[in-house]
């Protein structure tokens, strides 16, 4: 199922002249590597950042010092400018107009213990192409592995929903 609605996305991404920059933390790579594992994903998937770290949330995609200081990495705010930040970067590096790029990422905790004052299991997804942005927070159960794979499908629905309209 994660790999059908990942080759859907690509497809639709293909045929829409749109790309995909992620920003990953909690689901560490996994989100990213569900498209690279689509042949030809490299059309559309400009590559992705595991900022795993909160300094590096700053440091790479430009998420707000203060913000992060505020608030921790767990938080909507902190998922949109991570989004914004990777499709900025990409946008950037290889001269694509910004409008064409979906920025996604992925925050939260996935255990064992709570984070920035934060339950296990508490994800945010966000989702920017140009102005616009959209970040969906999530309750997710389960142990460590099942909170970042249910992380990572609920990224590519998020995804699909905003594509498939």
């Amino acid at each position: 199922m994660n790999d059908e609605l990942a080759g859907q996305i690509i497809d639709r991404l293909r045929s829409q002249g749109l790309f995909l920059a992620v920003a990953e933390s909690l689901t560490g790579g996994d989100l990213s590597s569900r498209f690279v594992s689509i042949p030809g994903a490299s059309d559309v998937f400009l590559g992705g950042v595991v900022a795993y770290q909160t300094t590096l949330k700053n440091k790479w995609l430009g998420v707000d010092s203060e913000l992060l200081e505020r608030r921790g990495a767990v938080d909507p705010d902190v998922a949109a400018q991570m989004a914004a930040g990777v499709a900025k970067n990409a946008a950037d590096a290889l001269g694509i107009d910004r409008e064409r790029i979906f920025g996604l990422a992925t925050t939260g905790v996935a255990g064992p213990t709570e984070q920035d004052g934060q339950p296990v299991g508490k994800v945010f997804v966000a989702l920017v192409r140009g102005g616009l942005s959209t970040v969906v927070e999530l309750d997710h159960t389960g142990n460590r592995t099942e909170i970042r794979a249910q992380a990572a499908l609920a990224a590519l629905a998020a995804l699909w929903e905003q594509i498939a309209q």
